[in-house]
């Protein structure tokens, strides 16, 4: 039976019906959120361990087995007693996630922006619309001020920001320019340092006949850069 896990947004699994599969307490989602940041590496029981408890309990190791138990139990109901778990491995001296690319949305997230390079700008309408429609709120929701999820949360936002700006050129691409205003005015309200998000709405303003629209958008992007970070616009958004 194949497994998803989605983390853009909360941390859940689903069963191949799209049944949601119950996971307990926070500390069972914690281990399965640690696991799945790895992506596929063993992670040493010490490590999660140290990861999960500020200070540990005296049977943390116990406690970390009785989690990781009750996860193989929801992710994987058909294995047989004591046969060799399948996705939830033991090894060396941790655990390790074998979750398929396709099975949790974020690797399938950061698989579909990767390959729009490769596509036409329709194929990347398409692509980019059905990737970002996986987010559901902000990556490993259930663990914003945890230290070991904020590097691959920094990351996927950085991906999804990415994203959002190859969706808009998709756009652009294809003369849908007054399509791609309301997302990217968005988009620069949220995100104010990101030049190319200022570019494309000024481009895009441009295109739909806004031109003094398009010279307040220019104008406002190098007032903040100059005024906020002491710096001038980058080549693109000064072209």
């Amino acid at each position: 039976m194949s497994i998803e896990f989605s983390v853009l947004g909360s941390v859940t699994a689903h069963d191949g019906e799209g049944n949601t599969i119950a996971l307990k307490g926070p500390r069972h989602r914690a281990v399965l959120a640690r696991l799945l940041i790895a992506r596929g590496r063993s992670v040493p029981l010490a490590t999660l361990i140290d990861d999960l408890w500020e200070d540990p309990p005296p049977d943390a190791v116990g406690a970390m087995r009785t989690f990781v138990s009750a996860l193989r139990r929801a992710i994987e109901p058909e294995r047989a007693p004591r046969s060799p778990a399948r996705l939830l491995v033991t090894e060396g001296t941790g655990y390790a996630l074998r979750a398929r690319a396709s099975d949790v949305d974020a690797w399938r997230f950061g698989q579909a922006v990767e390959s729009v390079r490769d596509l036409s700008p329709q194929d990347a309408l398409t692509t980019l619309l059905d990737g970002l429609a996986l987010w559901r709120g902000p990556a490993y929701a259930d663990f914003l001020d945890e230290h070991w999820s904020r590097s691959e949360r920094s990351r996927l936002t950085e991906v999804r920001l990415h994203a959002v700006e190859l969706l808009a050129m998709a756009r652009l691409d294809l003369g849908l320019d007054a399509e791609a205003i309301p997302d990217l005015d968005s988009h620069v309200a949220e995100h104010p340092w990101r030049e190319e998000g200022w570019r494309l709405l000024a481009l895009a303003l441009y295109r739909t006949g806004r031109q003094g629209d398009a010279l307040t958008v220019l104008r406002r992007a190098r007032g903040l850069l100059v005024d906020q970070l002491g710096v001038e616009p980058g080549p693109a958004l000064a072209d």
